[in-house]
């Protein structure tokens, strides 16, 4: 915090990060939430019908989505495909000396390699959570229209009643909170590489456990802050 507070930030290190980030990962973030938006309102859809309640099959995905799946996955996905690229890219560059190379032209590793990660992680990750949500909405709205004959105006108007303003903002937040942690523990653990190739690969695989811990953990806290007290959403729904 203090290095991106009071450092120089290299604009053209942050625009090749957040292309690294953001749209390279697009496609692979996309991907899995539709197909996670799918399977969870086949889930739901037989047991809501059953009992009464297919038009609320659209706000229970759109919730889920919003306070935990969207987030979650999401930020699971970068942590294995962006948290391992920098672990084992900037372990190479301390097994190799480059990081000592820097420190010779009288360059702080920190602000020209973890700043632009940090800030590419905090900028990329929310909007890749608001698109995950909207795919997995896409995905549960073709599944409850096609299979359970769940109208589309049914549908669309149960998300929007079952939706808050703050259940909204809840997944950028919690994108902008994920995507550090990433970005921090996938640099913290490869600047900090011995042993050659073996600690890179070793430095690798332990910045995305300890990143997925770390999501796990802190989305705990997280939910635990934003939604304390008797939710409402499933009443005023209905």
């Amino acid at each position: 915090m203090v290095h991106l507070l009071t450092g120089k930030i290299h604009r053209r290190n942050t625009l090749d990060q957040m292309a690294l980030v953001g749209p390279a990962s697009l496609l692979i973030a996309l991907v899995t939430a539709g197909f996670v938006g799918m399977v969870f309102t086949i889930q739901v859809s037989r047991e809501f019908i059953n009992l009464g309640a297919g038009s609320a099959v659209g706000g229970v995905l759109a919730l889920a989505l919003c306070r935990e799946l969207a987030p979650v996955l999401t930020a699971v996905v970068l942590a294995g495909r962006v948290g391992s690229a920098f672990a084992a890219e900037l372990g190479t560059m301390q097994v190799t000396e480059q990081i000592d190379a820097l420190y010779v032209l009288k360059t702080d590793p920190i602000d020209y390699l973890v700043i632009p990660r940090v800030i590419a992680c905090c900028l990329m990750l929310p909007i890749l959570t608001v698109l995950s949500l909207l795919t997995g909405l896409g995905g549960g709205l073709l599944i409850a229209t096609s299979l359970y004959g769940i109208s589309q105006t049914t549908f669309l108007d149960s998300v929007q009643n079952f939706l808050s303003v703050w259940d909204l903002c809840s997944a950028p937040i919690k994108g902008v909170v994920f995507g550090a942690l990433i970005a921090i523990i996938g640099c913290s653990w490869g600047l900090t590489t011995t042993g050659g190739a073996k600690g890179v690969g070793q430095s690798t695989t332990t910045a995305v456990v300890t990143s997925l811990l770390a999501i796990f953990i802190s989305n705990f806290f997280l939910s635990w802050v934003m939604f304390q007290g008797m939710g409402s959403a499933v009443l005023q729904g209905f």
